[in-house]
Formats: structure tokens, C-alpha cells, sequence
């Protein structure tokens, strides 16, 4: 994986292949490439240093061509270097890029290579087009279709062939893949931004699907060979979301972006409604017992924090599930359960394939929270509500995880609703509340040289532990997540209770604790907890409330919001742990907005 640009055209398509794969660096990489059909050859450009890079070797080469396809790579098979970038060639004849992962690769490849087949990389993807040069008979289009249905796997992929000019096939399972659609030219993307100022006319193609992309046509086949058609949907992407602007990093940006997504994502909320997340929603709230949350990482996290709130505001059953592992396991399906996912980008093969799972169950009940209308995830769940963070660029997700719970919120208000459990007073109190969070994000935002002060400090560490009680367990997760990712300081969370259960052995003056502090029900046991810390020298580091009576004394540092926020304080306690992780690893030297070893849209297992 990770990005995927091709083009069929009669114009030079090189600049066009190259802006699609800066649009695409926000998914994160370690190494990119293009190849275009030049002259009646296979001719391309590979760097393990950024598209910038790579731009300038093109430029130094002159590399131009009207049929071509080009890649970001994020390692999955074979360390990131050249031989291993994308694209791959066969024979000089058959050239390919893939996103995903083939699980039976080393059997095809033991199959290849016993019939003359030489592998210059350690790449799944390398197998792939050596299987399609294998099965090639002078027709791409029908070849790719031959060589889909022997792999095992997750994928999309591109490829041409020298002796098929002006053509690009393509063909997706288990990975996103879409067509863009021109005057007398053609092209494929991994994402609709890849396209953004090229044309705003998508296809998204579905499971099993093979295009084959010419000059003036557009053919599509579904997985059973069968000549299929595709909506054309006008699909605006937006470019200038993704410009840096006056800050140092995407991260930065996205971080202090908040208010307005928030303010963004719930505008027009005036009620709470079932139609707030779909035309089918009243119905299906109405029979549902149970909710089952599906999600990956930090949406992961925004789960656990909406299991608090469901069951509390409600009262409804919820159960949160590790995506990539619930399909692995035997589970008890209920056909009344409400399955929940909950993606940034929509796309995440993890998710996707945990929602086929309980749907192959017998749970058709199905809703997700995403930042993106037009994503995979959109489109196989009955309802949705679409956040509107805009773009997130920086691979740490923030401003998506903050809508994420505002949208879980709602939620929570509206199957209470559903089930006669929220009365007009309280709605018309929650409403407001939510109405006044962009402000009270903002007031938290100031608190930023503060929190300054801190990072300097932790940027000297090599471990931390986080720890939060009831609704702000899952946060205390977040802030560890976020710092180790960023700065690579190991960061591990805890519900503070369980400190005496084994993690106070790890406590000394070198282990700093970040304790999330609001003033809630379970503050004074949340103080207990902080002197256990104190007790073995640990140095506390609290985000507290203003009127939670914390105070800084020696070996307890103190930051205060500026209000209690009650049940929606988790948004709030959010932004602090962001900004700490951000000026940590900012005071470290790390690369912010694209961490090693990650990348922003995880469409492999």
C-alpha cells in the first residue's frame, strides 16, 4: 500500500501522476515511484526519499509519456529501498503498482520461478506482475481478469503494457480503488484527492471489479465477468483544506482546526432526531437491544468513550471490539445489536472486513462514523453521519477523533431518545453543550505555553504512563497513543485503579505520570490513586478541572481547564494530551506529521 495514480491520456501525463502522489503523501510512505510507456518502452523513476524527490529526478531525466501509473509505498513486504518501490516491471513488457497485501504470494512465486521467472525484490506486488506478464496473450484487459482470480488478498492495482498503448487496467478486492473520468482521457486513484484539478467525475468501483480505461471508454466487469455499470458521481475533493497555511506542521494545524470542525460537524443540530444519521434510522433504533462498536486504533478509543456514554444516557448494552480482531474469534451475534463502525477515512480494511463478519452473523443493523461521505464504509452501512473535520493530513489523528466523539454523543442522545429515556429538559441542556464546545475548545487552546513548559521536560524521557478513571480511561489511552506515535517515547495507559495491580512497579522521579483529572464522581478516588504515585517519588503531571482543589506542590504539576464540562469533558481533555505530544515530539526532532513505520489510511490487514 499505500497510494495509487494512473492516467490514459494525449497529453504528458507526468505532472499529472506527480501531483496525484503529493496529494496522496498525507497517507504517509517510505518510498514512491512512476512509470510511463515512452516510445514503445517501459520507462520509470523510483526514490526512498519524498516525491519532491522523485519530481526532480523525473525533471533531470525528462520521463514524459501519455499512458502511465505512478505510487507512494508504505512497506509491507521487503524493507523500503528502490528495488522494492513500486512500479514493478516484467520482462520489460507488463508494468504494475498495487496497495494491499497477497497472501499467497511465496506459492505463486515458487510457481513463477519454476518456469523462468527472476524476482528483483522481496515485494508481494513484484508476484503480481509477473503473474499477469505469465498470462498474457495480447489482451490486458482480459488478462488482469485471469490473474485477479488467483490471488488471494487484499488489493487494488494498476498496470499497462508496452504493447498496448494508450490502455490502463485496473481491478480492486478488499482495497479502494476509483476512476476519474475525462474529455478523451481516463484515470485511476487510489483516492478522489489524487484527481482534485483534474476531474471532478468519479467512479467508485466496487468489490471485484475490473476497469479497463482507454482513450474514450470506460469498461467495467464485475468479479463474475459480467459488463457492469458504474454511477459517475461529480465528487468536489478538497485541495486547499490541505495547505499548511502560517503553522509548522498538518498536526499543528489540525490541532487548533478543531473548533471549527466541531462547529462544523454539528451544524444545523437544533433537535435530536433519529434522521440525524438516516432515512432508515427510526425504524431500525426502534428494534435495536444492543450496540456493538466495531473500529481500529484511535477510533478504537472513541468507542470505548461512547460505551460510557450509550449505557449511561441510554442504557442500552454496548460491546467495543478490536476490528482486526473480532472476525478471528467466536462471538454471540444478536440480530437486534446496532453494529457500529467508526473510521476516519472509511477505507480501513480492518473495519470493513469486521462489519462483513457481523453482517455474515446476522446483525444487518448497521451505522458508521466517518469523515468521509463517499468511503467504502459509507456505502455498505444503512446509515451514517458524515463528520466534517475536513481533510487530516497529519498520520496522529486529531481533529478526526474529536468529531468522532461529538458524533458519537449524538448518538448516545439519540437512541435515548429512541427508547423514551431522554426527556426535553435534558435534550434541550445536551444540545447546548454541544453548541458551546467550539468556545470551550478554543479556551483550552490558550492553554498551549503551559503546555510548552511540560514537553520540554518529557522530550528528556524515554516513558511515561497516562492515567484517567470512568469516562476518561479511553482519553488517557489517546494522550499514550498520540505521544508514542509522534515522539517515539514509549507512553503506556492505565485506569488508575489498576496502578497497584502492577504498573506503580515501573513508578520512579524518571517516569513521568500524566493523570487526567476532571472534576467528576470519582475525583477524590482519583486523588488516592496520585498519592500512591507521589509515595514512590513519581513526578505527577495533572490536567485537572479549575475547581477539582489540585495543587501544585512538589513533584505535582498542575494545568488547569477552564470549566468542568461534564459528560462531554472528554472532548475537552482531548486537546491538552495532543498539544503535549505535538511540542514533545517537536522538542525531539521527530517527523510530526509522518511518523516512521505509519501511515494515515491502513487499507491492509
Amino acid at each position: 500500500m499505500c497510494g495509487i495514480v494512473g492516467a490514459v491520456a494525449q497529453r504528458n501525463i507526468t505532472p499529472i501522476l506527480l501531483e496525484g502522489l503529493k496529494r496522496l503523501e498525507y497517507r504517509g510512505y517510505d518510498s514512491c515511484g512512476v512509470a510511463l510507456h515512452v516510445d514503445g518502452h517501459l520507462q520509470r523513476s523510483r526514490s526512498t526519499s519524498r516525491v519532491a524527490e522523485l519530481q526532480a529526478q523525473v525533471e533531470q531525466t525528462g520521463l514524459a509519456g501519455f499512458t502511465g501509473i505512478a505510487h507512494t509505498r508504505w512497506a509491507t513486504h521487503g524493507a523500503p529501498s528502490s528495488a522494492n518501490a513500486h512500479p514493478h516491471f516484467s520482462r520489460e513488457r507488463i508494468a504494475l503498482v498495487h496497495n494491499g497485501i497477497i497472501e499467497n504470494h511465496e506459492e505463486l512465486r515458487a510457481e513463477l520461478s519454476a518456469v523462468g521467472y527472476v524476482f528483483e525484490s522481496q515485494t508481494d506486488t513484484e508476484v503480481i506482475a509477473h503473474l499477469v506478464d505469465h498470462l498474457y496473450s495480447g489482451d490486458l484487459f482480459e488478462t488482469v481478469q485471469l490473474a485477479v482470480k488467483r490471488l488471494t488478498g487484499a488489493f487494488a492495482i494498476a498496470v499497462f503494457c508496452r504493447d498496448e498503448p494508450h490502455r490502463v487496467v485496473g481491478a480492486r478486492q478488499g482495497s479502494p480503488l476509483i476512476v476519474g473520468v475525462g474529455q478523451g482521457e481516463n484515470f485511476l486513484a487510489s483516492d478522489a484527492m489524487a484527481l482534485a484539478g483534474t476531474t471532478d467525475q468519479i467512479i467508485y468501483l466496487e468489490e471485484g471489479d475490473v476497469v479497463d480505461l482507454q482513450l474514450q471508454r470506460v469498461w467495467i466487469v464485475n468479479a463474475g465477468g459480467k459488463q457492469v455499470q458504474r454511477e459517475v458521481r461529480t465528487v468536489h475533493a478538497h485541495t486547499g483544506a490541505a495547505e499548511l497555511g502560517p503553522y509548522r506542521h498538518y498536526m499543528q494545524k489540525e490541532i487548533f482546526e478543531q473548533p471549527r470542525a466541531l462547529g462544523d460537524t454539528l451544524e444545523g443540530i437544533n433537535g435530536i432526531m433519529p434522521e440525524l444519521f438516516g432515512d432508515k434510522a427510526f425504524g431500525i433504533f426502534k428494534q435495536i437491544d444492543n450496540v456493538l462498536i466495531l473500529a481500529c486504533g484511535t477510533s478504537y478509543y472513541a468507542g470505548m468513550t461512547a460505551k460510557y456514554w450509550i449505557e449511561s444516557i441510554a442504557k442500552i448494552p454496548v460491546n467495543v471490539e478490536i476490528a482486526s480482531e473480532y472476525r478471528y474469534r467466536d462471538s454471540v451475534p444478536n440480530p437486534n445489536s446496532l453494529v457500529v463502525t467508526i473510521s476516519q477515512s472509511g477505507e480501513t480494511a480492518d473495519t470493513l472486513a469486521a462489519l462483513k463478519h457481523a453482517r455474515e452473523l446476522g446483525m444487518p443493523h448497521s451505522l458508521t462514523i466517518c469523515n468521509v461521505s463517499t468511503s467504502a464504509m459509507v456505502r455498505e452501512c444503512a446509515l451514517a453521519y458524515i463528520t466534517r473535520a475536513g481533510v487530516e493530513v497529519g498520520v496522529a489523528s486529531t481533529k478526526a477523533f474529536t468529531t468522532q466523539l461529538a458524533a458519537l454523543f449524538l448518538l448516545a442522545l439519540t437512541l435515548a431518545q429512541s427508547k423514551g429515556r431522554l426527556s426535553d429538559e435534558q435534550e434541550a441542556e445536551h444540545i447546548k453543550a454541544l453548541r458551546h464546545l467550539p468556545v470551550a475548545i478554543a479556551a483550552v487552546l490558550a492553554l498551549e505555553p503551559q503546555i510548552i513548559a511540560w514537553a520540554e521536560e518529557f522530550a528528556r524521557k524515554e516513558n511515561a504512563l497516562f492515567l484517567g478513571r470512568g469516562l476518561h480511561y479511553p482519553i488517557a489511552l489517546e494522550g499514550a497513543l498520540k505521544l508514542k506515535e509522534i515522539s517515539y517515547i514509549h507512553a503506556e495507559a492505565y485506569p488508575a485503579g489498576e496502578l497497584k495491580h502492577g504498573p506503580l512497579a515501573l513508578v520512579t522521579k524518571e517516569m513521568p505520570v500524566v493523570t487526567v483529572a476532571p472534576k467528576d464522581a470519582l475525583i477524590e478516588k482519583l486523588k488516592s490513586n496520585m498519592q500512591e504515585v507521589r509515595a514512590r517519588g513519581g513526578e505527577l503531571y495533572v490536567f485537572a478541572d479549575a475547581d477539582s482543589r489540585i495543587a501544585p506542590s512538589e513533584g505535582v504539576h498542575v494545568i488547569r481547564l477552564p470549566e468542568h464540562y461534564g459528560m462531554l469533558s472528554p472532548i475537552l481533555h482531548t486537546v491538552p494530551l495532543q498539544l503535549l505530544a505535538y511540542h514533545t515530539a517537536l522538542a525531539r526532532g521527530t517527523d510530526v506529521d509522518k511518523p516512521r513505520n505509519l501511515a494515515k489510511s491502513v487499507t491492509v490487514e
